[in-house]
């Protein structure tokens, strides 16, 4: 009876290995040379630039005589698409730049393997230098909207207006119980599984991820899936998504009372990664800000209902 046992305790070991070995190669994913997908995603008017000895990934549109051009942000494992619906609502009157930051998308990680908010802050100081813009209205999503705010505290005489959309920054124990993190990001924090990660990506997986910061998941196309995918499959990103997620989210918040921009807060009443409670609190640190929520509308209302909340950016940047 013992070796029966034993037999069918070894058949269902064997069998689990076999399956999770044939589920390894159906989702095997290696990183994908930042060269093979520059065809289908940096189509002009992208353009690479050099910053600090990084090849930037950016988009550059509209009158370059704009006196404060708007510089737009991303957050983790986005790009400069998801600003897409804003650009083309902005770009006739308004210069509008709009880049992958480092860790991310087509520009991919830096050469220091850090992603910390003051290496951020430091890029973006570069990348307005080398454009030749002076004084500029910044916008940032999420992890963008971090460094926008930072940006802002630290760069004062160089910021026309603040635009933050689900920023984060707060400690995001503060609030424990109201966020879903997208499975995305709990592999990637996830040692174990973060390595297995480096090399398969369950197309279920980024689908799942992105439904998640939808405020409507039938919003979510297999498009926008492929996008995803991409970007995270770029050369290194998966290595510095964990690394990102090593140094933490949690910024300096006691800077944002030294911000003097105008500010306008955007929020999704539906965002379960980054609560409205924390629009609420930016609305109450930074002086003057204005807080607009989308009841319907996730972490990602940019990209979501591009229409919609670039209306309010419009009466926000109008004279």
């Amino acid at each position: 009876m013992k070796n029966f046992l034993l037999r069918c305790l070894l058949l269902l070991l064997g069998g689990a290995f076999f399956f999770g070995l044939i589920g390894l190669v159906l989702t095997w994913a290696p990183d994908v040379p930042v060269e093979q997908l520059t065809a289908r995603w940096a189509r002009p008017p992208s353009q690479f630039i050099d910053i600090n000895g990084m090849q930037a990934h950016l988009r550059d549109e509209g009158p370059h005589d704009d006196p404060a051009p708007i510089v737009l942000l991303h957050g983790t494992s986005a790009s400069l698409h998801t600003w897409e619906g804003w650009a083309q609502a902005l770009r006739e009157k308004r210069r509008v730049i709009r880049l992958d930051l480092p860790g991310f998308a087509l520009t991919g990680p830096n050469r220091q393997d850090d992603y910390s908010t003051a290496t951020y802050v430091t890029f973006v100081r570069a990348l307005v230098d080398k454009l030749g813009v002076q004084r500029f209205v910044i916008g940032g999503n999420s992890l963008g909207g971090q460094v926008a705010w930072s940006v802002a505290a630290q760069m004062p005489d160089r910021i026309a207006g603040l635009i933050l959309v689900d920023a984060s920054g707060y400690p995001p124990e503060s609030f424990a119980g109201q966020r879903s993190v997208p499975l995305g990001f709990r592999i990637a924090t996830t040692p174990g599984l973060r390595t297995v990660m480096q090399y398969t990506l369950p197309r279920g997986v980024v689908e799942r991820s992105v439904r998640n910061v939808y405020g409507d998941p039938s919003k979510v196309t297999p498009e926008l899936v492929d996008l995803y995918m991409d970007m995270t499959r770029r050369e290194g990103n998966r290595r510095a998504l964990g690394r990102r997620f090593e140094q933490g989210y949690t910024a300096d918040v006691s800077q944002l009372k030294k911000i003097t921009a105008p500010t306008l807060i955007l929020w999704g009443g539906k965002d379960r990664l980054v609560p409205v409670e924390a629009g609420r609190r930016f609305a109450k640190d930074i002086a003057g800000a204005k807080l607009v929520v989308y009841e319907d509308l996730g972490h990602v209302p940019q990209e979501e209902d591009p229409a919609r909340t670039v209306a309010d950016v419009r009466r926000f940047l109008a004279p």
